[in-house]
């Protein structure tokens, strides 16, 4: 069926006009704005175009080019804001711009490189789940957050060498330098910090608690077509079909008897199975209407469609292909020879859906393993890797809780386009686990490696928190902002899932630069002190 046609990549350019805005508040120069801009929207062009050559070998997604330049653009924007900031606040210490943009790779590219790294194995985390078109959006995302990073290290210093001094031109107000000085605003917000940090760390787990709280109510269930816009044709369909015929006629189920060698050539068997079943169908409770099982050409086979009394979405419809696949089929045809089977779209779907979520352990087990070793052997601190994999979990389940509230019960759907409530689709929590995993590890990154500098310099650690904290809060916040207002963008998209997503994604990086970074981590690392960066058989 025909879709709504919507305006070209407009929620990509409503993105960067969004990342405009906020980098010309952040950075006070045109030039300095336009710097990572420039970086990104390239890099982005080179990601895509490298999945259109992967899509002549492997099969993609449609959901793949979406997501693919959600993560690339958000962290295209992150990882060349990162690097230009630190070239900025290098200008003011020396007069060799090609000496600052150097010394920023240095320092800051390391930073990027981890942070890449950490994206790229989240992602890998879709490879658990054993499900082609999920690890497929894995690689999509992870080829462009790559080329991000590539084109960070290597084109941004470039530009900025280029640039030099002109980087500040077109000045607009106070750039989103590294600011010196107790009088800063991020100074003293650190300072306040570490004189109650038990106060700010009840607070922050306060918060998240009660934004996870809707997450014990999570229902996974396919979205179908009655979710989206009634301006579309297909969900005018869908409702056509729903009121002339029920609503399980969109979601039919084919039941499928293998049948063995001796029935097939015998019309009289296959008319006695063909009776028991129909029988049995049509005597289980949830089904509206169940056809004759016929029999295929070669006599194989016999299939019957089978019209549940709810919908697709419907959380009766997956219990009665459970019921009828589990306990329907085996028990009319035990003495018989055949088997029984459920398939169609639906079938699929829900069988999907029940993959994934006993995968979903196991996925969550990769993930936070794999960020808690990789952080481990860049910051050397055992107390450091374990408190980023645990907070970077919480934030995940409070924007999921975020999800399950806006869209399961309704607060506020109607401001998302979405009419009615819905399930969450299965692999929006996977997407979510290893997505924002891998963002969080970006400012996690950004935070923790400027207090480890100052910790390795002085062996303080009160003065590598607060340091830190307030070295990079202004440049994690103004990476967030960015990096929201691209996700957001994609709220205008006709796909309920795609908005799902954004809104999920959007609110974790709210979420992760704000009640994460500025309150439940320097609060930790205040109270934990010298065990930060305690590594066992370290002296």
């Amino acid at each position: 069926m025909a879709r709504a046609k919507e305006p070209a990549r407009l929620s990509e350019f409503i993105g960067l006009l969004a990342a405009v805005a906020v980098l010309l508040i952040g950075f006070g120069s045109v030039a300095a704005a336009g710097l990572p801009l420039l970086t990104s929207v390239i890099a982005m062009a080179v990601g895509l175009s490298v999945l259109g050559l992967l899509a002549g070998v492997f099969t993609l997604s449609s959901e793949s080019p979406t997501l693919a330049t959600m993560m690339g653009l958000g962290a295209g924007l992150d990882y060349a804001l990162l690097l230009t900031t630190r070239y900025r606040r290098l200008l003011h210490e020396t007069d060799d711009a090609d000496a600052a943009a150097g010394d920023a790779v240095a320092s800051s590219g390391r930073a990027v490189l981890v942070a890449a790294a950490a994206v790229g194995v989240a992602l890998g985390g879709l490879y658990v789940s054993g499900v082609g078109f999920i690890a497929a959006l894995g690689v999509a995302a992870g080829v462009t957050v790559l080329i991000a990073a590539l084109a960070t290290l290597s084109l941004t210093p470039a530009l900025c060498g280029l640039l030099g001094r002109r980087i500040d031109r077109l000045h607009l107000g106070r750039p989103s330098d590294e600011a010196n000085g107790t009088a800063d605003l991020w100074h003293r917000w650190a300072r306040a910090v570490g004189d109650r940090p038990w106060r700010y760390l009840a607070i922050g787990v306060l918060v998240l608690a009660a934004l996870s709280t809707p997450l014990a109510a999570i229902q996974l269930g396919h979205v179908d077509a009655g979710a989206s816009p009634v301006e579309l044709t297909e969900r005018r369909a869908y409702d056509l079909i729903s009121k002339a015929f029920g609503p399980g006629t969109n979601g039919q189920l084919i039941v499928v008897i293998a049948l063995d060698r001796d029935q097939r050539g015998s019309s009289a068997d296959r008319r006695r199975v063909s009776a028991s079943v129909h029988e049995a169908l049509t005597g289980t409770p949830g089904i509206a209407s169940v056809d004759t099982p016929l029999p295929s050409s070669d006599g194989a086979l016999l299939i019957a469609i089978v019209t549940p009394e709810t919908g697709p979405q419907d959380t009766a419809t997956a219990e009665l292909l459970h019921r009828v696949h589990r306990d329907v089929l085996p028990q009319v045809l035990s003495h018989t020879g055949a088997q029984g089977y459920v398939t169609g779209t639906t079938a699929a779907r829900l069988t999907l859906q029940d993959v994934l979520a006993s995968r979903l352990l196991a996925i969550t087990a990769f993930v936070v393993s794999a960020a808690f070793l990789l952080l481990l052997a860049v910051f050397r601190g055992l107390l450091v890797a374990a408190k980023a994999a645990l907070l970077n979990l919480v934030s995940i389940g409070a924007a999921l809780g975020v999800i399950v509230a806006v869209f399961q019960w309704g607060w506020g759907s109607s401001l998302f386009g979405v009419t009615e409530s819905v399930p969450v689709e299965p692999y929006v929590p996977i997407l979510m686990l290893a997505i924002v995993f891998g963002l969080s590890m970006d400012y996690e990154i950004f935070l923790i490696a400027r207090m480890r500098e100052v910790w390795v310099r002085t062996g303080d650690n009160h003065l590598s928190v607060a340091a830190g904290l307030a070295a990079t809060a202004r440049v994690i916040s103004c990476a967030a902002l960015v990096m929201t207002s691209v996700f957001f963008a994609f709220l205008l998209s006709t796909e309920v899932v795609i908005r799902m997503l954004a809104l999920g994604l959007g609110v974790s990086v709210i979420i992760d630069a704000t009640v994460i970074r500025l309150l439940l981590v320097p609060a930790a690392m205040y109270l934990f002190r010298d065990a930060n960066w305690w590594l066992p058989g370290r002296r």
